[in-house]
């Protein structure tokens, strides 16, 4: 055994026994079974509460919203099923320890540590949301839409008591999250379809026609809100998650998976989350807008905006805050969970039980502050652009490096500790598409496709280049 093999199996004993350092092995795989319940948990879950009445304020019709959902969440699929998990059943790595390979270590230092902090900003956020159900009995002011900091002594108890205990389970490992899911997700899920059927009642819905007329041909947007049309409907769901797929953050949950066709398994989160939870909330948030309070906002030219804890009880009552505590809670759990790989990262031979506590601390923290969960949308769509292309260098390397003759994990294979390529590469495309979508209007989610492609490209083209003259 080399002195490089025994230094991997000391680093991985001393990490918990995550296998973040090398392959996970084949007794340690999992069956589709463990996948279908944490993907369902994860995706009908706390955003859903967020995300669903975005359709309403962008003026989506229902054709647009219908159909486009059922498209943009079916490439959604595709990608977590052939990029995602066909890559991570053949190296069966994290997707930092991966990068490391192919990027050096003090390139993908940087890239861990932006990414374990937005993976925290997004958990933070879900606990702002699971917060917003607890509070309802201790009668809490609820965060409004242009809320920044905490409102008061009692939301920061809140937050800080769910915080403890979400990072508690994170820090437990895959196995303790997986499980989680699975006993949650039935829960949430009937949930939502609950919630979706009362609402529809409320709404007075007799037929299909009177369903498809609470979004009918569409309607103009809520101030400060784009229109939405059919591809903007299609493009944003399918990106929606774009660092979990082709930004490959989920090869850290894929390299589990005994076989590729385990990422057949995220159907359950698009359809029944992404789906079926998405137009659940929406239905929610059209029987809110019917509310004296909300058509008073109308009238004044504001955008009603409601906290998914009352939204929730309004339509089912106390089932309802339950479902919301536990949407929060099954979105944070992974993505925490993910944070904590990312830091452990940078820390190999620390506890992954304590970097990942130390990444529900942070993520506690920022739960504190209601923007996270108020700007939601924005942030996803701007975290998913800056990562997706990074997932590019891998699944392009991957697919592509025999066939364009360069080596793979080239800083590992080289000894480097930077790789130049994959920095050109990601701040050329970022750059370039970026400064597209400010200057001209672009709507963000529609160039993550192009940035994505164009980072793949230029990294087998600056490879082919700098390994040639290395």
């Amino acid at each position: 055994m080399t002195q490089y093999s025994i230094e991997e199996e000391i680093i991985d004993e001393a990490a918990g026994g995550e296998f973040e350092r090398t392959p996970v092995p084949q007794s340690k795989l999992k069956s589709w079974k463990s996948f279908l319940g944490m993907y369902a948990g994860e995706h009908a879950a706390g955003t859903e509460f967020v995300i669903g009445p975005l359709f309403l304020t962008t003026g989506v019709s229902a054709f647009d919203l219908i159909i486009g959902l059922l498209l943009g969440n079916f490439l959604a699929v595709l990608s977590w099923r052939f990029l995602t998990a066909e890559v991570a059943v053949k190296n069966r790595l994290t997707l930092y320890y991966q990068l490391e390979k192919i990027c050096g270590k003090k390139l993908v230092t940087g890239y861990n540590l932006a990414n374990g902090i937005l993976f925290c900003f997004l958990a933070g956020a879900m606990i702002t949301v699971s917060a917003t159900a607890v509070g309802i009995p201790f009668d809490m002011p609820m965060p409004k839409l242009t809320d920044t900091t905490p409102n008061g002594l009692t939301w920061i108890i809140i937050v800080l008591a769910i915080g403890a205990v979400i990072s508690i389970i994170a820090a437990r490992g895959y196995d303790t999250v997986s499980k989680a899911s699975n006993y949650m997700s039935p829960i949430i899920v009937l949930g939502f379809l609950i919630a979706g059927i009362v609402a529809i009642n409320q709404l007075g819905v007799a037929s299909f026609a009177d369903f498809w007329a609470i979004w009918g041909e569409g309607s103009e947007p809520f101030p400060g809100q784009i229109k939405y049309t059919f591809w903007h409907v299609v493009i944003w769901s399918w990106f929606a998650n774009a660092a979990m797929h082709v930004g490959m953050s989920d090869l850290s949950v894929f390299r589990f998976a005994k076989k590729a066709s385990s990422g057949w398994t995220t159907i359950a989160g698009m359809y029944v989350g992404h789906y079926m939870a998405w137009i659940s909330a929406c239905l929610m948030y059209a029987v809110y807008l019917k509310t004296p309070e909300a058509q008073a906002i109308v009238a004044a030219g504001g955008a009603p905006s409601v906290a998914p804890g009352p939204m929730a009880y309004n339509t089912i009552g106390i089932f309802g805050v339950i479902v919301v505590l536990l949407a929060g809670w099954t979105t944070a759990n992974p993505t925490i969970y993910r944070a904590g790989l990312a830091f452990q990262a940078i820390m190999p031979k620390t506890s992954t039980f304590w970097v990942t506590i130390i990444a529900g601390s942070v993520a506690t923290i920022a739960g504190l502050f209601p923007a996270f969960a108020m700007q939601l949308l924005d942030f996803v769509a701007l975290y998913g652009f800056i990562l997706a292309p990074v997932g590019a260098i891998i699944v392009f390397e991957h697919f592509f490096a025999k066939q364009y003759g360069i080596i793979k994990n080239y800083a590992e294979q080289a000894n480097i500790k930077f790789n130049k390529s994959v920095l050109f590469a990601w701040a050329l495309s970022f750059g370039i598409f970026y400064f597209i979508s400010v200057q001209f209007d672009v709507f963000l989610s529609f160039v993550t496709l192009p940035a994505w492609l164009s980072c793949g490209v230029l990294f087998l083209i600056f490879s082919k280049f700098s390994q040639k003259s290395a």
